[in-house]
């Protein structure tokens, strides 16, 4: 009761303040995706030739009036509708429609919707899967910051301090936009790495977070209208699947790419495994789609050990049909699948049944926020591989190194924010071709989004990105912008190497599609209406504690915003007019252009000194704002337009750590 009681008295709260609207829920007064239909949905796309016909599938009790497929760069194409079986449209990819991943335009009786990654029009079935496997990014409209620095990544800015000066936060989004364009640009129609993005649950960290699943939406956006397809499928996070199903995909499908069979499994919420009715489904689909190369997706992974370890290694010459090798076998199936009492030992038996008589070569996982790689060779001999990723967006579990609180959890192993490249041959081949050797304990995946950060910026009078590249090589391939009405890029104000492919309003939203090099290092790229000439807005919030004691930690809490985007925060500590020390600060909520930022102090010798925030955006315009303790004068002066005004703190801290914890409160689970 008294959860419910905060919760209501937070959600007043929510209703008092101000809180600035993203571009990226601009279109929240749309249908979701979901309630105009069940299949294709932003994770996972129909997938056909042209001229073939493929079925998509309204939700209940929506008359479907047309279906029009367009991307950057191609058409507007019509879906001619052929007709309908049992509630399920039949409709034609017109004959000369050019490959490429569309948005599917849907009008409606119930409304009208674009979505991203809706038709994913193939000239012909790839003969290698190259995919780009993802996890666990939880994505959320509130804070879930990490900081990392190289192969370095802490939970805590102190604690990544002690290893550089210039860390930088990684925010759930972040990591997820990150990623999306990274294998966007090194994919179908960049530098042909990978050619489908696979997710394996836990897309957003609450799962009664609709803005965190609008958020989520746009990154897939950000990665597919560049022409890179992807996949997704449900975690414990995205439990119970209120907006999940309207967001993203059904609870569990499969799609057929030429020989390829993708199912996408649902191990639900506490219960951390497929139910029998659907592992019966799965066999249903399995006979359906024979001689097919089968790559099962399930977020909780089926292994906890092997005879190499907990974290990876081989477990061969057993067969699931043998009572006796089951026996054996039960102590390395994870506690989830089988039960802690053996309850659940049907439900593992019979998946693993099935990876043996179906010949499944791949089951990918997530979940635990590690790299776990196990390879099953069954008793003929077969190769199976079970792969779990690290996580891709939220700063849990391990640290790298780990830290003294992890060592006395028992997490030793070292994590980071990871992603990685697998190629699935027609024939059933797997391999791991940019990490070689995966069987081993420790950091197995790619350091993606780790060393390739994208801050994306969109305001009203422009869109910004900056870019962070520390994989000692250049990126390129299609980046897809964003941008307002009428704006342009700036050449003078962007230091990428891009060309221009074409520009497109779909769905209210207008994009621009290039093709871009980020070199190495720092780089940015700015398309605006005119040249920006405002600088930021800033005001220091408060700091808590609000009389921090000499030399004791205490956080910085500032309130900004800009018209095109924030590029650079930071933290000064003045004293007697030398700066003593100086920290990053970021932004709680990069999705948007007016958010609150946060900066952790170690600590300062006196009682009396003076904060000074600077904040610079992508046209070098600054503005200050300074806060001083043990005083009693608040000032804020923006250097490109010589105006001083005094002001006071506008945000509290009841209010900020109301927002803070608001999705929190809603999560049902860990």
């Amino acid at each position: 009761m008294q959860g419910k009681k905060l919760l209501a008295l937070l959600m007043a709260l929510l209703a008092v303040v101000a809180i600035p609207v993203s571009t990226v829920s601009a279109a929240s007064a749309s249908p979701a995706p979901g309630e105009i239909l069940l299949q294709p949905l932003p994770g996972a796309p129909v997938i056909g030739s042209p001229g073939e016909i493929v079925e998509i599938r309204p939700a209940e009790g929506v008359s479907i009036q047309s279906l029009q497929i367009v991307s950057i760069l191609h058409g507007p194409y019509d879906l001619e509708i052929i007709g309908t079986d049992n509630g399920v449209l039949k409709a034609k990819i017109p004959e000369d429609a050019v490959p490429d991943v569309y948005f599917l335009v849907v009008k409606s009786d119930e409304g009208e919707v674009a979505i991203p990654n809706g038709v994913w029009v193939v000239k012909e079935n790839p003969k290698l899967l190259r995919i780009a496997h993802l996890s666990d990014i939880h994505v959320t409209s509130g804070a879930k910051i990490g900081f990392v620095c190289g192969d370095y990544f802490q939970k805590s800015l102190p604690e990544i301090l002690k290893y550089c000066d210039h860390p930088y936060a990684m925010h759930s989004y972040t990591a997820h936009v990150s990623a999306m364009t990274y294998y966007a640009m090194t994919g179908l129609q960049g530098q042909g790495v990978v050619n489908v993005i696979v997710s394996t649950g836990d897309d957003v960290d609450t799962s009664g977070d609709q803005e965190g699943y609008r958020m989520f939406d746009h990154g897939i956006l950000m990665g597919t209208a560049a022409g890179t397809p992807f996949i997704s499928i449900k975690g414990n996070h995205d439990h119970p699947p209120t907006y999940y199903t309207k967001y993203v995909n059904p609870r569990y499908f499969y799609e057929v790419i030429g020989d390829f069979l993708i199912i996408g499994l649902d191990s639900r919420g506490e219960e951390r495994h497929p139910e029998m009715e659907q592992l019966q489904w799965m066999e249903d689909v399995l006979k359906a789609h024979p001689n097919k190369t089968v790559i099962v997706l399930v977020h909780h992974p089926f292994w906890y050990s092997t005879p190499d370890g907990k974290w990876g290694g081989t477990i061969k010459g057993y067969t699931a049909f043998d009572d006796g090798d089951w026996s054996a076998l039960t102590k390395f199936v994870s506690w989830d699948w089988e039960g802690r009492n053996g309850e659940y030992d049907d439900i593992a038996r019979y998946f693993l049944q099935m990876v043996e008589k179906y010949n499944i070569r791949l089951v990918l996982a997530g979940h635990i926020h590690k790299d776990k790689p196990v390879l099953y060779v069954d008793k003929n001999g077969n190769e199976h591989w079970f792969y779990t990723v690290t996580t891709t967006g939220a700063p849990d579990k391990t640290s790298n190194p780990p830290s003294e609180t992890d060592k006395k959890l028992g997490y030793t192993v070292p994590s980071w924010y990871g992603s990685q490249v697998i190629y699935v041959y027609s024939n059933g081949t797997v391999e791991f071709p940019l990490t070689g050797d995966v069987l081993h304990e420790g950091i197995s995946s790619l350091p993606i989004p780790q060393k390739f950060i994208v801050y994306r910026q969109n305001g009203e009078d422009g869109t910004a990105i900056k870019f962070v590249n520390e994989l000692d090589q250049t990126v390129s391939g299609p980046l897809v912008l964003q941008i307002p009405e009428g704006a342009k890029i700036d050449p003078d104000h962007t230091n990428i190497t891009y060309t221009v492919l074409g520009e497109r309003e779909i769905g209210g939203a207008y994009y621009v599609l290039i093709n871009a090099t980020v070199p190495e290092g720092i780089s940015q790229i700015a398309a605006v209406k005119e040249t920006d000439t405002k600088p930021p807005d800033v005001k220091v919030g408060y700091i808590t504690p609000s009389k921090p004691k000499p030399g004791s930690l205490f956080k910085v809490y500032i309130s900004a915003s800009d018209n095109v985007g924030i590029r650079d925060m930071k933290v000064q500590i003045v004293s007697d007019g030398k700066v003593l020390a100086e920290y990053p600060a970021f932004s709680m909520k990069p999705s948007t252009v007016s958010a609150t930022y946060l900066t952790t102090v170690p600590g300062v010798n006196a009682t009396e000194f003076t904060i000074k925030v600077i904040a610079t955006d992508f046209y070098d315009n600054t503005a200050e704002a300074t806060y001083e303790v043990g005083g009693t004068t608040t000032t804020t002066t923006g250097s490109s337009q010589s105006t001083s005004q005094s002001s006071e703190s506008t945000c509290g801290p009841g209010i900020l750590v109301g927002l803070a914890l608001l999705p929190v409160l809603l999560k049902r689970r860990e």
